[in-house]
């Protein structure tokens, strides 16, 4: 696989990254074994950071990260584990913001991942009027002064606390959603993040599996699943699910999207090549519920850039036909 310096940590990855969300909850039911064994193909696939966060399954993804690193020699000290805080209960918000919440979600994090120092801990979507009170900085610049994370970030939903976040001192990756169906970040986010030298993961690159582009009108998920749950916008903010498009929207959409595809190609190997085609992404951090799904995405950063010709022809679908369909904060 190929690999990226991860901004101004100087650490290089491995360009497809691998979410996990899936692994923890949210998405239905994943057995540990199978959890395990993803990690395991992605890891032997060229996959190097791995993005979780303390309340996937209220722990369970980090659990299992931390099996998969003590029975994975060659994966300790060498693999980049970046993980979340925020929005763990107890004690929930707004204590969750407070210096003793920050350091109670942090100690748990290095248990369940069984690490001395955390590679990176991002907030993980905390409100915007929090990010702009500014304690929430310092309190991450004492932890990384003590050692227990060597770097910080910030998980956004809007390019509006992406701006903001991108400008504070210490911020060393902001991860982001990102994808055909999500283009704003490049005209409001990338020449700042470059001049920074601030890292971006790029989560939701298939738009939650939309550009996949085998999802049908008929298909149901599972009661646990926030494709379920969540499709507009029940439980957190509706861009996290189908990048913010109702679900029959964006399913029109994929559908059209696939006269555009290169012969020979994937329609999910295409989105997931489109976004590693900018040079400001340094990760790109798309789920899989399985080792075939893990190995299969991997492959994306193989494959030859896309051309300037396909780029304007989806910027300009992403133009005419994605961006009046859009909701929730971006």
């Amino acid at each position: 696989m190929n690999t990226r310096i991860f901004g101004r940590t100087g650490r290089s990855v491995g360009e497809v990254g691998l979410g996990t969300w899936q692994l923890g909850a949210g998405w239905g039911d994943v057995s540990e074994e199978a959890a395990l064994a993803t990690l395991r193909a992605a890891w032997e696939a060229g996959t190097t950071l791995f993005d979780t966060a303390d309340v996937y399954g209220m722990g369970r993804a980090e659990t299992l990260i931390g099996k998969f690193l003590a029975e994975t020699p060659s994966a300790r000290g060498a693999a980049y584990v970046a993980t979340k805080l925020g929005r763990f209960s107890p004690p929930g918000w707004p204590d969750n913001f407070s210096r003793a919440g920050i350091r109670l979600h942090t100690e748990a994090s290095l248990r369940r991942l069984g690490v001395e120092a955390l590679d990176l801990t991002q907030l993980h979507c905390v409100p915007c009027d929090v990010l702009k009170q500014g304690e929430v900085f310092e309190y991450l610049r004492e932890l990384k002064r003590e050692g227990k994370i060597r770097d910080f970030g910030v998980s956004v939903e809007s390019m509006e606390e992406a701006d903001f976040c991108v400008q504070q001192e210490g911020v060393a990756a902001l991860q982001i959603i990102f994808n055909i169906f999500r283009q704003k970040p490049i005209h409001t986010l990338f020449a700042e993040a470059k001049q920074r030298n601030v890292a971006l993961l790029v989560r939701l690159p298939l738009a939650s599996g939309l550009l996949g582009g085998k999802m049908t009108k008929g298909m149901s998920f599972p009661a646990n699943d926030h494709r379920n749950f969540n499709r507009d916008g029940q439980q957190f903010n509706v861009g996290e699910t189908f990048a913010g498009l109702p679900f029959e929207k964006g399913l029109e959409l994929a559908d059209a999207l696939k006269a555009f595809v290169p012969a020979g190609m994937s329609m999910s190997a295409m989105a997931l090549r489109w976004c590693l085609d900018f040079d400001a992404v340094s990760v790109i951090i798309p789920g899989a519920r399985n080792a075939e799904q893990a190995v299969a995405n991997a492959r994306a950063s193989a494959l030859a850039p896309l051309g300037a010709e396909l780029h304007a022809t989806l910027a300009d679908f992403y133009a005419r036909e994605v961006t009046a369909h859009i909701r929730g904060p971006y």
